[in-house]
């Protein structure tokens, strides 16, 4: 159901859509890796407070100890109550901070051994006031103790951040991970769907290209449909009456160069007729100039109805030409045939036909590409001086087969070579001593090759050499 009412909308309409969904999916992709940046950056901001705290708090204590002992001790030796009140607050003070540490994290252990130890200490400081000497290195020594577990407490505090920052890397490194995953395949998935929207969008405009072929190369009874788009729909709907519109137009064509021609052909054969009565001497006899003025005529007449007859040849195989009868053929085969077709007429003028080439097979019309091939070797007999060689050359080029006809005659001329295929042009170099031809044979050529999906050059030629060199292309062969 998808397909269908994405079709009803136009071409603008589902490329906004395709750069839409594009930039949806990388965009939102972006902004979640932005969240995730975000909360790695909390996370380590967060982390360094916590060890920083630790470390302040580990510091603290040693402080706090420091100063208890300070009291402690002093206030054995002095018997002093202000400097026994100075070390229960400090002993309050370090308490606080060894609290803080073991919400932070500090294990039992450590925290339970400098608690028995300041008990130990609390229970010297409570003796009677007679043994206070005793007490102070009694207290001095377990003080010493005290340094110790402080350390260890400080080994403890640097193991627990060096374990944090490490979960912390382990962690930061998984989130990269997988927000670097999440990348790739957003931008794979948005390639994909960039490239299957590109060729779902770009499909249309190759029915349309090749619709549009169809048309220039006058294959007006293929119909033309475009799916896809709304608008490209409707340009196929346009196209195909353009289609119709030029099918009614070539017959129309048709039909009036059938009209005119057999209009013309009528009283054509009654001048020819009459002029041929004239010069029998029928209505009675002429003179040398009347006879002369019966030639002219005569001349033009026939002039006249050749070009007629060649204007319905050409016009009859611009309508074959759409109508092609496909067969496996042996081209190689085919060019000697068409050689040995006019074999009598090179011999008469000593022209040599020389035919090389392996033997190569193609799905084509034989009887029209003969024509092709009969129509090229004739211009180059024709165009060929006395004792010339005519080659008519098969070729497995890359992807088609070409075949070459290349004679000795005098070659295009330069200003020709554009027009050379155009109905009725007659180049300016033209053989001496033959009746000059009607200008159709070439077009006839490049209306059959171009029916058969190939093309026809005139090969460039540098100055070192002569003649004229033509060559057909003819695709997918085999």
């Amino acid at each position: 159901m998808a397909a269908p009412r994405l079709s009803l909308l136009s071409f603008r309409a589902l490329l906004l859509l395709a750069f839409i969904l594009v930039g949806g999916l990388l965009g939102g992709t972006a902004l979640r890796s932005v969240v995730v940046l975000e909360r790695l950056i909390a996370e380590r901001a967060a982390a360094a407070d916590a060890a920083l705290q630790l470390t302040a708090n580990a510091q603290l204590l040693t402080e706090r100890t420091l100063d208890m002992e300070r009291a402690a001790r002093q206030s054995l030796i002095l018997g002093d109550r202000v400097l026994r009140r100075r070390y229960e607050d400090e002993s309050g003070n370090a308490r606080t901070a060894l609290l803080r540490l073991t919400e932070q994290g500090l294990p039992p252990g450590p925290a339970e051994a400098w608690v028995r130890q300041l008990e130990a200490i609390a229970e010297l400081m409570g003796d009677p006031s007679e043994r206070s000497l005793e007490r102070e290195r009694s207290v001095a020594l377990r003080f010493r103790e005290f340094d110790t577990i402080n350390s260890g407490v400080a080994r403890e505090v640097q193991r627990i951040i060096q374990t944090r920052n490490t979960d912390l890397a382990h962690r930061l490194e998984q989130s990269r991970s997988r927000v670097m995953e999440r990348v790739i395949a957003a931008i794979a998935l948005a390639s994909l769907l960039a490239a299957a929207l590109g060729i779902w969008l770009a499909r249309p405009f190759t029915r349309m290209e090749r619709a549009i072929r169809g048309l220039g190369e006058n294959r007006l009874d293929e119909p033309i449909e475009i799916e896809g788009p709304a608008d490209m729909r409707r340009l196929g709907r346009e196209l195909d009456w353009l289609r119709l519109r030029l099918t009614e137009l070539d017959a129309d064509k048709a039909r009036f160069l059938r009209h005119v021609s057999h209009e013309l052909k009528t009283p054509l054969a009654a001048l020819r007729e009459g002029v041929s009565l004239l010069e029998e001497g029928v209505p009675g006899q002429l003179n040398p100039s009347q006879h002369e003025v019966t030639r002219i005529l005569q001349h033009n007449a026939t002039v006249l109805q050749d070009r007629i007859e060649a204007l319905l040849r050409f016009n009859a195989a611009a309508f074959d030409a759409r109508q092609l009868r496909r067969a496996r053929v042996d081209l190689l085969a085919l060019l000697q045939e068409q050689a040995e077709a006019q074999r009598l007429q090179a011999q008469a003028r000593r022209i040599e036909v020389a035919v090389t080439g392996e033997p190569l097979l193609a799905e084509v019309d034989a009887d029209k590409l003969g024509t092709v091939v009969a129509n090229l070797l004739s211009n180059a007999i024709r165009f060929s001086p006395p004792g010339g060689t005519i080659h008519l050359t098969l070729l497995n080029l890359p992807g088609c087969i070409g075949i070459d006809v290349t004679d000795d005659g005098p070659g295009v001329a330069t200003v020709d070579r554009d027009r050379i295929f155009e109905p009725f042009f007659r180049g300016e170099r033209q053989p001496e001593g033959v009746p000059p031809g009607t200008g159709v044979g070439l077009s006839i050529v490049k209306e059959y090759v171009a029916a058969h999906g190939g093309r026809i050059d005139l090969v460039a030629q540098d100055e070192r050499s002569h003649g004229a060199h033509f060559r057909i292309e003819l695709p997918h062969a085999a």
